[in-house]
């Protein structure tokens, strides 16, 4: 019976040794940036109780409904936790940020918490090019008693594009949007009903379902006649308070004091409750129908309604994954070259081969050996194949003159170098990278 084959799971991807370089670049960079900015990293699990993705996402969005991925254990001693709280994978990073500004008292240290996190989300939908069931973010939340600013908005807006600009994404579209106080929101909310109700036969079943348990829902539908239905409505922001006006219109003249192009969409309201005020959406239209690389807004009510302080809130989440989608052909990111490659000339020369090896690697070098014996050529392929700088042999010959031999595979030149001069010859090798 032939042992069975394990399959990648469905909507997730392997990221192979030689795609790393284009991550870690990513990231590298984003915490260059970032620091710049004054955001600090921080780490959150990878699972939270359920009821706080519930609470903060709203129960009626997309995510809740059908993307949410539980968690059960098997083992019976962790019965009684499970039955007494219910996890889930997290789907994003907001709620559990906000969760650990509150449980550590963030807000009692600092004024203002100017946070980062690198790390996987999980949502249960349909796989498609740039949708994913385990996707990476880069997200960033300002949090605290001095949050409360137009231009912290605007930072952070021009913090994402700065970011993606970094990453050699150029050519972005930046769309904002107001959707003002907690009331103006419930005004807005009434307002979209009374207008969807003549055209709700109209609309396609999900959105006559949205229309019932969160009409903002509709205007997030990528349906063509639903999408033709909204930007027929008329939806201007009379429904807005004149502070909150006044509020968007500092954050729209912060962004074109620093020459940031952006466009004002009324229909965006982003899929998420806990957004007041500013949201915004950054796409690149390369990447099709899933076109967005980061997105984020203004959500001033969340921490209190999790039973933190009141205090105000704005963030975004980068999506690595479309990044990546987006740099396609733009950016090469290559390993760096192996500086030295150890060949021992036979069984009786490996333990010295090692030894080198590994005192080389204390002087900063990178640097490996053939761990398989093999004739000089075959080693010499591997050397190439690994692309070393030097290659480095300790045959019989070098071994009797305690000597080693040592080639430039770029120049082809070579020297026999003493034992006793070695350690400098690897400082030398050291201040040529």
């Amino acid at each position: 019976m032939m042992n069975k084959k394990f399959a990648l799971p469905r909507g997730t991807n392997d990221i192979l040794p030689e795609e790393i370089s284009l991550w870690s670049n990513i990231e590298t960079t984003a915490r260059s940036i970032l620091r710049l900015y004054g955001y600090r990293e921080i780490r959150t699990p990878i699972f939270e109780e359920t009821e706080l993705f519930r609470r903060s996402m709203g129960q009626t969005s997309e995510v809740i409904q059908k993307q949410m991925l539980l968690l059960q254990s098997q083992k019976q001693s962790d019965a009684n936790d499970m039955q007494a709280a219910s996890y889930a994978l997290r789907p994003e990073g907001t709620a559990a940020v906000v969760r650990s500004y509150i449980e550590n008292d963030l807000d009692k240290k600092e004024s203002l918490s100017k946070l980062f996190y690198i790390g996987p989300m999980f949502r249960g939908e349909r796989p498609q090019r740039g949708r994913l069931r385990q996707f990476h973010q880069i997200g960033v939340e300002a949090i605290g008693p001095q949050s409360s600013s137009p231009y912290l908005d605007a930072e952070v807006i021009a913090l994402g594009m700065y970011l993606l600009k970094a990453f050699g994404i150029s050519h972005v579209q930046l769309k904002i949007n107001t959707l003002g106080t907690k009331e103006d929101k419930a005004a807005f909310y009434q307002k979209l009903r009374n207008k969807l109700e003549p055209k709700r036969t109209d609309l396609c079943p999900d959105c006559q379902q949205r229309f019932e348990r969160n009409v903002l829902r509709v205007l997030d539908c990528k349906n063509e006649k639903c999408k033709t239905i909204v930007s027929g409505l008329g939806l201007e922001p009379d429904w807005l308070s004149r502070d909150s006006q006044k509020y968007f219109e500092a954050v729209q003249s912060a962004l074109s004091d620093l020459n940031i192009p952006y466009k004002e969409d009324p229909a965006l309201v982003r899929g998420l409750d806990y957004y007041t005020h500013t949201v915004f959406e950054i796409s690149d239209s390369s990447l099709g129908s899933q076109d967005a690389v980061g997105a984020g807004g203004r959500y001033n009510n969340l921490v209190a309604e999790l039973g933190g302080p009141p205090v105000d809130a704005v963030g975004f989440a980068l999506g690595v994954e479309r990044i990546l989608l987006a740099q396609e052909g733009k950016i090469k990111v290559t390993e760096p070259m192996l500086d030295i490659f150890f060949i021992a000339m036979g069984e009786e020369y490996e333990r010295e081969a090692f030894r080198l090896l590994y005192e080389a690697r204390r002087c900063g070098l990178c640097a490996d050996m053939g761990y398989q014996r093999g004739s000089i050529k075959s080693q010499m392929r591997l050397a190439n194949k690994v692309e070393a700088k030097y290659v480095m042999i300790l045959g019989e010959e070098e071994m009797r003159r305690k000597e080693v031999a040592l080639k430039n595979m770029r120049s082809g030149h070579q020297e026999n170098v003493p034992l006793h001069n070695l350690s400098e010859k690897l400082k030398e090798i050291l201040q040529e990278k």
